[in-house]
């Protein structure tokens, strides 16, 4: 675990911390690789965190949600106390058996979903496997079918 101090940033509305050289030289090693996005956890004011690593504009980031640090979108140009490290863990998210049945059930909407970019599939993914309550869950497994058919928004989406 690296330790260092950063000014918190935005761009746009997302707050951020630049990640400095030697802390990414260590990230870098330990995940063996330095492209893409890259899984790390750490602490934000000793707030422990499980966040990914990004390159955007030419500079590594670590994006500082709400979770990792309260009002962080108020708390512009305050210096933050940071861990960071790389973070193996599988990080799979299983899809609801609901939805994996839906999608087997219906061929048109598991063909749309097969042929979804990653990022949006695991964002439907995602969005099932945290609802709390089964009629939460019967009730968006239908609305993901029916996105994926294209009759309807889901997940702030339009039709793919």
């Amino acid at each position: 675990m690296r330790a260092f101090e950063a000014e918190l940033k935005i761009i746009g509305i997302n707050p951020y911390v630049s990640v400095p050289e030697k802390v990414l030289a260590s990230i870098f090693k330990q995940a063996g690789k330095d492209k893409g996005t890259i899984p790390i956890k750490g602490t934000v004011n000793k707030v422990p965190y499980t966040q990914t690593l990004v390159k955007y504009a030419g500079e590594w980031r670590l994006y500082v949600n709400t979770k990792m640090l309260k009002d962080s979108p108020k708390k512009i140009g305050t210096t933050l106390k940071v861990t960071a490290a790389f973070d193996g863990a599988d990080r799979t998210i299983a899809p609801h058996p609901k939805l994996t049945a839906a999608l087997n059930k219906n061929k048109k909407a598991r063909s749309v979903f097969d042929k979804l970019r990653p990022s949006l599939q695991l964002e439907i993914i995602r969005y099932i496997a945290h609802l709390k309550t089964e009629a939460s869950i019967d009730k968006n497994v239908v609305k993901a079918i029916d996105f994926l058919l294209g009759k309807e928004r889901f997940v702030g989406r339009d039709k793919p």
